[in-house]
């Protein structure tokens, strides 16, 4: 299967071709610490059925997953709905306990952390979560919103905290004036803000952000990308960005990791997943991108059939029932994640 041109790239945010949007993501420095280390990590949930609410089988929500993400870097998680993508972010925060494996944050690890020592992690790991009108107590003013993790968590005396969120205010791009308003109060883009000064406040080393910008306008989208993306240069952040849209993964993503059925596909920087993809299965999500130029041609693929359940996944490489190119061992071996080139990992038969 051939892979994409490079001038088809998908479309950028507001529309414009995502690999030349001006102040795209730049990459962190080649001697930057690595801050998340992610290995074989699973979440099964298990499923009960009969009269005596028997467990009779799981849930493979995310079956092994791994990766690493340095300071200053985004990752882009990227996949269909049911990929898994949102429940890797929480298990890794640990606001769900992952079944197995490890996450280790700054040297530590979180997976095998106890409660009392989890709450002092939290300092450093944050969300932005989806929702900007559900993430947010609708009877608490901004101010209490931003404030709630400074005074949860101790660190700053009291007669500073309201200084401290005057200035996060001022840092995501809100007036101090809007301190006193409640969230209904407030557009969707400046709820994100408020979530965004929220996730800051503790001056955490890495945020996970599911689908920050899905709910908001296109214009806002850009808006608030553009918010991260300058607050991770000036704090050196760490972010895993997921998101089901091409466009905005492509504009704010270091690397990106394509996710399907639980599992990571394929892994590789930016401008190579775009320009060049290797698994069917990325592929096949590039070529349903839309392209800004009406009289660009694109070969488009077309998957048959629904994604499997993570009930009962098939054996093999977990994408051989929709894939184009499907082989007979396809079918029985699952393909290991192997580098098939310098920084580009893909988990395929064909690459092999």
């Amino acid at each position: 299967m051939s892979a994409l041109p490079g001038g088809e790239g998908t479309a950028g945010v507001g529309g414009m071709p995502a690999g030349g949007v001006p102040g795209s993501a730049q990459g962190p420095a080649d001697d930057a610490r690595t801050v998340l280390e992610v290995r074989d990590l699973k979440k099964h949930f298990p499923v009960y059925g009969g009269l005596l609410r028997r467990r009779v089988g799981s849930v493979f929500a995310v079956d092994g997953i791994s990766f690493d993400i340095r300071a200053g870097e985004t990752l882009g998680l990227v996949g269909e709905s049911g990929s898994g993508k949102s429940t890797a972010g929480k298990s890794i925060l640990r606001l769900i306990d992952p079944t197995a494996g490890q996450v280790v944050l700054d040297g530590e690890d979180v997976t095998r952390a106890p409660v009392t020592r989890l709450r002092a992690l939290r300092r450093q790991m944050q969300m932005v979560f989806q929702d900007p009108y559900a993430s947010l107590n609708p009877r608490l003013s901004a101010a209490t919103i931003v404030a709630e993790p400074l005074r949860n968590y101790g660190g700053v005396p009291a007669g500073e905290i309201r200084d401290r969120v005057v200035a996060l205010f001022e840092r995501v791009g809100l007036t101090s004036e809007s301190m006193v308003k409640y969230p209904h109060e407030f557009s969707g883009g400046q709820r994100q803000r408020l979530g965004v000064a929220r996730a800051l406040a503790l001056e955490p080393a890495l945020i996970v952000a599911d689908e920050p910008v899905s709910a908001l306008d296109v214009s806002v989208q850009a808006q608030v990308l553009n918010l991260l993306m300058d607050l991770q240069q000036d704090a050196n952040l760490a972010f895993l960005f997921i998101s089901h849209d091409l466009a905005v993964v492509e504009h704010i993503s270091h690397r990106v990791a394509v996710m399907y059925l639980g599992k990571i596909v394929e892994l590789t920087d930016r401008r190579k997943l775009f320009e060049e993809p290797l698994h069917p299965y990325t592929q096949a999500l590039l070529s349903a991108a839309p392209v800004p130029d009406p009289k660009s041609r694109r070969r488009r693929i077309i998957l048959k059939g629904d994604i499997p359940s993570p009930i009962n996944p098939p054996g093999g490489c977990p994408f051989h029932t929709r894939c184009p190119v499907v082989e007979p061992r396809c079918r029985t071996e699952v393909p290991p994640m192997k580098t098939v080139a310098a920084g580009h990992d893909v988990a395929c038969h064909l690459h092999q």
